[in-house]
This record gives C-alpha cells, sequence and structure tokens, in this order.
C-alpha cells in the first residue's frame, strides 16, 4: 500500500472519529428521509444505535414529527440548495430528548437549534441534507429564567 493510500485513510479515519465525537447531532437524510448517518450525538441522546436507525424513515422513528412541516422546511433545501434554520423560539425541539443535566438542569427536554444543509452529489443534484441538531437547553433555561424575572420587577414596580 502506497504512503498516500495510508495518509488518505488516516484521513478518512480521523475525520469519522470527529463527526462520531462531536458535541452536535448529526443526520444525513436521503430524499426519502431515510436516515444515512447518526452519529454519536444521536446515539447518546436517543437510545437508538445507527444499526437501528439506518436506511429507516426519520417519522417512523420519531412518529411526533410534523412530517407535513417538516417535508415543507426540507424542500427548499433539497430544491434550491438552501440551508433552512429551525430555531427553539419557535419550536422548542425537533426530536424530543431528555435534558441530559438532570441535577443541574431545570427543563424536562433538551431545547435546540437545527441546521437543514443540502449535500450536494458529484453530479451537482442534491440527494441528501444533513440535520445539525445543537442543544441550547442552557442558553433557552437562562432567557426564560430572564423573562420571569423581567415580570417580577414589573410587578413589584406597579405595586411601589
Amino acid at each position: 500500500m502506497s504512503q498516500s493510500m495510508l495518509s488518505d485513510m488516516s484521513e478518512f479515519h480521523w475525520m469519522m472519529d470527529m463527526l462520531q465525537t462531536v458535541d452536535v447531532g448529526l443526520v444525513v437524510l436521503d430524499r426519502d428521509f431515510k436516515v444515512k448517518l447518526w452519529n454519536g450525538f444521536m446515539e447518546s441522546h436517543s437510545g437508538l444505535l445507527p444499526s437501528q436507525v439506518r436506511e429507516r424513515c426519520l417519522f417512523d422513528l420519531f412518529p411526533e414529527i410534523d412530517k407535513k412541516w417538516f417535508i415543507n422546511k426540507s424542500r427548499p433545501v433539497f430544491e434550491l440548495r438552501n440551508r433552512a434554520f429551525i430555531i427553539w423560539e419557535q419550536r422548542p425541539y425537533l426530536l424530543r430528548f431528555s435534558n441530559y443535566r438532570p441535577l443541574t438542569g431545570t427543563e424536562d427536554f433538551m431545547y435546540q437549534n437545527i441546521t437543514l444543509s443540502p449535500l450536494t452529489s458529484p453530479t451537482g443534484r442534491v440527494d441528501h441534507i444533513c440535520m445539525m441538531i445543537y442543544d441550547v437547553t442552557d442558553v433557552a433555561a437562562g432567557k426564560k429564567l430572564l423573562e420571569s424575572a423581567q415580570v417580577t420587577l414589573s410587578e413589584w414596580q406597579e405595586r411601589v
């Protein structure tokens, strides 16, 4: 095996390791919304192994997802090659994962920001999208706490 091939294999290996260990959910979906990639974050928070989800439809795995809404949200990603965003203020979560900090966390579930990105094939067609799921529970809890404090302060000021 040539040095170049060994170098390429080594690079591929550490890239795959990075995809599995990054603290962001990574899911690759095809046009039928079948799961092609499911990283370690997703495994850890869903309790589902990659072998259990690969080639299965996202809507079968998570029937609570509003299928029509998600398909409409994904359409411009596939057709126009535009990224799409889902923020926790609009929809607290897409996949209801438990808050994994039950002792220090004040929320029952993980608040999520999600980015849908097109993945272009060698032919230039977008046959897959990447869904990146970010845990923003700390940000959401902080904002909710701030809003609650503002309401309390306003009520106190009205009484004074």
